[in-house]
Order: C-alpha cells, then structure tokens, then sequence
C-alpha cells in the first residue's frame, strides 16, 4: 500500500502549484451560527419565469446533448444582449456556452496561454485568474492598484510590451470597484497596441450602483468577453456562462470546452434562454436591494470607524483592516475573507459580501460593534 508521501510524489505539479480557494476554506468553517459574508452568492431565488422554462424542458425531454457551443437559439438571444446592452457586434456563431463563467475563463486562458507567457492580473483580483494562469504554465504579473482600489493605468501599460494576456475584471471581485471609460479605453487600446490579447470578465455588470458599465472590446478586436447568467439572475448553481470573441480563438477554445466539457447542461441553457427573453424587471429589483445593502454596510462599518470609499458596483466591500482585526469578527460568529486570499497585495483588507439579507447586515454589524469598540 503506497504511503501519503509516495502519493504526492505521484501528483501532477500543476495540482500541487495551487492552492483551494481561501474563500471556500473560510465560508466551509464557518459556526453553525455564524452569519456569512463570504460567498458572492446571491440570496435572490431564481425568478419564477426562469424556473419554469427548465420544468417545461425536463417534461418536454430536452435532457440530451445540445450542440457543443450550445443552444442555437441561446447564442442567438445572447447575442443580441451583446448589442443592445453593450453595443458589441458578436455573432451566435462567436459564442460558446459554458458550465459558469469558470470555466469560460478557464478554456479561454488554457487556449491563449503557453508555458511561461505573461499574464497580467490585478493583485488583489478575484482567485480563479492566477490559478488558472498556473495551470496553462503561465505566469502572474501582478497590476498595483491605487489608494482607492482602481488599475493605476500608466504602471498596467508599462508591464504590456512582450505579455501575452490582460484580465479585466470590473466591477470588479473583491474590490466593488467600476472602472471608468477612459480607464477601460487606455488599457484596451494600449494592450491591443502591444499584441496583448484582453480577457473581460463581466459578469457584476448589471450591478453598479453610482457609474455605468463599459465593455472592453467596443475599444479592441483583440478582446474575448466573459459573462454569466449566474450573478444577473441569482443563477449561480444552474452553471450557465459564456466566451464571446474572435472566430480564431473561439474556434480553439471550443475544442478544450469539447474535451472537459462537451457541452453545458442542456437544462439549464433553456432556463438561460428564458432569462435573456423575458421579463428583466427582476435584475432592477435585485440592483436597487443591493444598493440599500450596501449603503447599509458602509455606513455601519464607518460608524465603526472603518474608513474606505463606497464600492461602485458587485456585491462586495474590501475594508482596510488589520489581521487581528479580522480574526475577531470571525470569531464573533461573522464570517467574512482575509485579502491575502485574493493575493498579497490583499494583505491589511477584508472582504465583506453583501448578497446577503438587511437582517443579517444588520446583525452582523451588531456583532462586529463588540469587538472593534
């Protein structure tokens, strides 16, 4: 019977160059009393309309594979949305349909990324980015944020000559951060400019609470475009994202999506479909009760006497605060995540999740009062 140690001397290394995710590891830990502010899990149900378009397909029996790419008529209504919400031109035929965002990012880097290509990524920056960078056998480069959390524009142009990606996350995850026009213009112009291909995640965009929403690649051709159902239409468990860009490109990242994939579950791409057709009133209803939440947490955690700006969009808040600090209010029985788990430069902050309910802000905050006074 092989030892452990002879068991992880048999592990791929690029298994063994990431870690878990340390958002996971602190929500899965947490008491059973506990309040969590961890997860960027919505608390909305999934609307009723939505719902009923994956029982009408269950006992329709469209349960068999859908094309590899997915459902025609779901890339055809994506599409659309690209258009009309974005002002990009993507054909159906420039889209895969992918379990999650996730795995959109993840074919996207595994096609675009070769052993030892630069990638640049903001330090903090939603985890998925570096690990999936790692298992191309790409590497981190990290982009330095200003005092209040956006890109600084000119240090990300000075790193883009010779480096193979840019990922762009706004709003951004951990930060709530939007990124202005002018910022998104530079870096996709300047990248582009350099032979650096832009890699898009959008999928916070339809929650931004004081500025508006800008895709990267009405400024650049060489820009893939990342979306989801699973924020917009409190979706996160039906798996539903997707890769827009280049014919070129989508073209190699359908066969890894093909291999690990095959394709997403059909189920969920009718219910999917639902969401892109039919009434949209309940992404403004979830909005507007993410903004009072977050006014309601700022305000509570500056009366605590924790100073940041209020986040512009997502549903997150990234508190300057020191270890100790933090380690408190976990121990209060408010779970919340340590910076460094979103990189180093994390290090001093903690994020906290408002997809949560008022009640439970406010009783959170309650708790969190006992212990930083």
């Amino acid at each position: 019977m092989p030892t452990s140690s002879d068991q992880m001397k048999r592990i791929a290394q690029r298994a063994l160059d990431i870690e878990m995710s340390g958002i996971r590891k602190f929500f899965q830990a947490a008491k059973p009393d506990s309040i969590s502010m961890a997860l960027g899990q919505p608390d909305f149900d999934t609307p009723e309309h939505i719902k009923q378009a994956a029982i009408r397909a269950i006992n329709e029996g469209k349960t068999g594979y859908t094309f590899n790419s997915g459902l025609p008529e779901l890339r055809e209504a994506i599409s659309k949305k690209f258009k009309s919400e974005n002002g990009l031109r993507y054909h159906p035929d420039q889209v895969i349909v992918t379990a999650g965002a996730g795995e959109a990012l993840f074919i996207a880097i595994q096609a675009l990324v070769n052993p030892g290509d630069r990638v640049l990524i903001t330090d903090p920056g939603f985890v998925s980015y570096e690990a999936c960078t790692t298992l191309a056998g790409g590497v981190m480069d990290p982009l330095s944020l200003d005092g209040n959390l956006h890109i600084d524009v000119d240090a990300a142009i000075e790193k883009m000559n010779g480096a193979r990606l840019l990922i762009l996350n706004s709003p951004c995850n951990p930060t709530g951060t939007v990124e202005s026009e002018e910022t998104i213009r530079a870096l996709v112009e300047a990248a582009n400019d350099a032979g650096v291909t832009v890699l898009s995640d959008e999928v916070y965009e339809h929650f931004i609470y004081d500025a508006k929403h800008t895709s990267a690649a009405r400024f650049g051709e060489d820009v893939l475009t990342v979306n989801a159902t699973s924020k917009t239409y409190a979706m996160t468990g039906w798996r539903i994202g997707y890769l827009a860009g280049h014919p070129d490109y989508i073209q190699q990242c359908l066969k890894i999506h093909q291999y690990c994939q095959t394709c997403a579950t059909s189920i969920s791409q009718y219910a999917a479909y639902a969401a892109y057709t039919g009434d949209q009133a309940c992404v403004s209803l979830m909005r507007d009760e993410y903004k009072v939440r977050r006014d309601m947490l700022w305000t509570g955690l500056h009366d605590l006497g924790f100073d940041f700006p209020s986040p512009g969009g997502a549903f997150y808040a990234f508190v300057p605060m020191d270890s100790e600090t933090t380690t408190k209010i976990l121990d209060a029985g408010v779970i919340v995540v340590p910076g460094d788990a979103f990189g180093k430069k994390g290090s001093g902050y903690t994020r906290f999740s408002y997809a949560t309910s008022r009640e439970n802000i406010t009783a959170a905050l309650e708790r969190i009062s006992t212990v930083v006074r």
